[in-house]
């Protein structure tokens, strides 16, 4: 699924209906603009392109009674809890990394959450001021360097994420390439290759499928390898969720959120 200005169809005329557009099935700059400010107010890149993440939120799966392939785990108990979009990727969570019993499905989904934004949020957002650089990344941008990468998020991303986690110097700009994505930020080209792994789509040249098409599949893989199911085994209390949010976030920023989501979702699932 990808739409753009110059797309024409009924899967145009479908979105131009739901944007509450004149439904011609041309994609032009009205449609652009109203798709740009759709996707900024639902959490998502206001790149005016409808990819399937934009596509999924605009049109959300409808959850049928799919318990029945992930063993013990009700998820119809979920409906109206988290985005139906998610529900439906659950199965192949549980499937490929094991992620299949109420506690581990409850510590699973309250980190996903923390992280996205209540499941709105697919990829790093790295539109910062010439301030906001200067405060998070502090050592890449010193006072005379900020203002030259202010709100260009392809610059910014590649000079951060330059020469670590696989990735090659400012100039390549696979720290913009490989930037965090997914309901857990997947982020690097060495994360990105071995997700690759895991699917047969080609990931590493086309590492927006992880947000627009593996966004909780991924936030999968970087659970299962960081080990977390041994620890969601653990059980329920506050220490466990501590334990896994500092695995996870690699401190305990929001872990008060944390620990509230995973007691919601473990009293559905339970």
């Amino acid at each position: 699924m990808l739409l753009k200005v110059g797309s024409k169809g009924d899967d145009v005329k479908k979105m131009q209906a739901k944007l509450g557009l004149t439904d011609d099935g041309i994609f032009g700059a009205g449609t652009e603009k109203a798709v740009k400010i759709w996707q900024a107010e639902n959490g998502l890149t206001a790149d005016g392109i409808v990819g399937s993440a934009t596509w999924n939120k605009l049109f959300p799966t409808t959850v049928t009674d799919i318990s029945a392939s992930v063993g013990e785990l009700d998820l119809n108990k979920l409906t109206g809890h988290i985005p139906d979009v998610v529900i439906s990727q659950i199965p192949d969570c549980a499937t490929e990394f094991q992620i299949n019993t109420p506690l581990r499905l409850a510590h699973f989904l309250a980190q996903c959450a923390h992280e996205s934004g209540e499941f709105k949020v697919t990829q790093e957002n790295l539109n910062y001021s010439a301030d906001g650089l200067k405060k998070t990344f502090s050592k890449y941008f010193p006072d005379n360097l900020a203002e030259s990468y202010a709100r260009q998020p392809e610059k910014i991303a590649s000079r951060v994420y330059a020469n670590r986690m696989g990735n090659g110097d400012e100039a390549s700009k696979e720290g913009y390439k490989y930037r965090g994505r997914g309901y857990i930020q997947l982020t690097g080209k060495d994360n990105y290759s071995a997700f690759d792994k895991s699917v047969d789509d080609d990931i590493l040249n086309n590492s927006d499928l992880v947000s627009e098409k593996y966004a909780l599949l991924s936030a999968a893989w970087f659970w299962n390898s960081r080990s977390l199911n041994s620890s969601a085994d653990k059980g329920s209390s506050d220490a466990v969720v501590t334990e896994i949010t500092k695995k996870v976030n690699g401190g305990t920023l929001g872990l008060d959120e944390r620990i509230k989501n995973f007691k919601k979702y473990y009293a559905l699932l339970a």
